[in-house]
C-alpha cells in the first residue's frame, strides 16, 4: 500500500512537472451544484480565459453574469480579476477556484439561455443554504417546492429530508416536520411543469428576496455601531442586524470613493435638503475598503452605464491600487444583443 502511494505521488509529480515545462497550469473548479471539475489552461492566460473556458465547459452562453472566486489571506469569497494574468494571483498547483454568478439579474425571464437561468437558480439555492440570503418559512417552502418539481419532475409522494438536503432546497436550519408538510402540499401543485418552468418560478420568487443578489460587507457607521453594506443590482443598502435600515438607489448616488480604511458615498440632495450628504463608513482594513469600492462601481458599471468605462486615477492623489475593473460588457449590451441579432439580413 506505501510503495502504491509513493508511485501515484510521484506520477501525479511528474504530471505537474510536465505540465510546469509545457507551459500549462492546472486548475481545479468547483460547480455551483458542488462537483469538480479539472481544466489545463496556459499559465500566461487571463481571468476572462479560465472563465470563458469554464462557461465553454457547462455550455454557458451568457457568460457576463458570471464571476470566479479564490480565497486569499482566509477570506473565501475573492473575486479573480478577469483581467490579470493567472500566475500572478495563483502560485501552488492545482489553483483552486469556484465558479459564481457575479451580478444577478433583476429580471431573470429576460435571460436568453435555459442553462444560465438553471446555474442562477443554483447559485440562489447556495445563498439560501450558506446563509447569505434568508427568507420567512412559507418562502422557504415554496422555493424548496419549486426546487423538487425543477429536480424530480412529477415523482409526487412523500418529501423526505434526505432528498431535500441533496438538492439543497431549503437550509438545514428552516427544515422541521411541519415545513416538510408545507413543502410536499406545495410540491403537489406544481404537477405538469417542466424543469425549466419550475426553475423560472423558482426565480421568480427568489428575485423579490430583499438580499437577492447582494454582495455583503461588514463595516461600521460613524457612531462605530456594526453595520452591513450590500451592493446589489439596485443600488447600495445599509443593515443593523440584519435589517434594511436604509436604501441608495444607483440614481441617488453621486460618487463612491475610499480612502485607506474609509468608504464614502456622496448623496444626491433631496427635494427637501439644500445641500448633498456625505456618507462614510470604515472597514476592517484598507484591503476591505478597496474590495467594497471596486465591487460597488463594478456593479454601478454593469446595470446601469451603457458601456463598461476605465476608471481613471485622479493627478495629484496617491495611487490607491489598481483601477482596473472585472467587467466586460454592461447589462444593456447584453439585452441589445438579441434585437441586433434579429435585425440582422437573413
Amino acid at each position: 500500500m506505501r510503495e502504491s502511494l509513493r508511485r501515484l505521488a510521484s506520477d501525479e509529480g511528474t504530471s505537474m512537472i510536465g505540465l510546469r515545462k509545457t507551459g500549462t497550469a492546472r486548475v481545479r473548479v468547483e460547480m455551483l451544484n458542488g462537483e469538480h471539475i479539472t481544466l489545463d489552461i496556459d499559465r500566461k492566460a487571463r481571468g476572462a480565459d479560465l472563465l470563458d473556458k469554464v462557461c465553454d465547459t457547462l455550455d454557458i452562453l451568457e457568460r457576463d453574469f458570471f464571476g470566479l472566486l479564490h480565497t486569499q489571506r482566509g477570506d473565501p469569497r475573492i473575486w479573480v480579476d478577469l483581467g490579470r494574468r493567472l500566475s500572478k494571483t495563483f502560485r501552488n498547483e492545482p489553483w483552486d477556484v469556484r465558479l459564481a454568478v457575479k451580478f444577478y439579474p433583476p429580471e431573470p425571464s429576460e435571460l436568453q439561455d435555459d442553462v444560465t437561468r438553471y446555474q442562477l437558480s443554483l447559485a440562489v439555492r447556495r445563498d439560501l443554504v450558506e446563509g447569505r440570503l434568508s427568507c420567512s418559512q412559507i418562502t422557504y417552502a415554496l422555493l424548496a417546492s419549486y426546487v423538487l418539481q425543477a429536480e424530480l419532475g412529477d415523482k409526487q409522494g412523500l418529501v423526505s429530508s434526505s432528498s431535500l438536503c441533496e438538492h439543497s432546497a431549503i437550509p438545514i436550519h428552516a427544515l422541521n416536520d411541519i415545513q416538510q408538510d408545507n413543502i410536499e402540499q406545495l410540491y403537489a401543485k406544481h404537477r405538469g411543469q417542466t424543469p425549466a418552468e419550475a426553475e423560472l418560478n423558482y426565480l421568480e420568487n427568489a428575485k423579490r428576496l430583499p438580499l437577492y443578489g447582494a454582495e455583503v460587507h461588514n463595516a461600521k457607521d460613524s457612531e462605530d455601531v456594526d453595520i452591513s453594506i450590500a451592493v446589489s443590482a439596485s443600488g447600495i443598502s445599509i443593515l443593523r442586524d440584519g435589517i434594511i435600515m436604509n436604501r441608495f438607489p444607483w440614481t441617488k448616488i453621486l460618487k463612491i470613493s475610499y480612502n485607506k480604511r474609509l468608504y464614502t458615498l456622496r448623496l444626491r440632495p433631496s427635494e427637501f435638503d439644500e445641500f448633498e450628504t456625505h456618507l462614510t463608513f470604515r472597514l476592517s482594513s484598507s484591503r476591505a475598503s478597496k474590495r467594497l469600492w471596486r465591487c460597488s462601481v463594478e456593479h454601478h458599471i454593469f446595470f446601469r452605464r451603457e458601456t463598461p468605462v476605465k476608471v481613471e486615477r485622479i493627478s495629484g492623489f496617491p495611487r490607491l491600487g489598481s483601477r482596473r475593473l472585472s467587467c466586460r460588457r454592461t447589462l444593456r449590451q447584453l439585452r441589445s444583443e438579441p434585437r441586433a441579432a434579429e435585425l440582422l439580413p437573413a
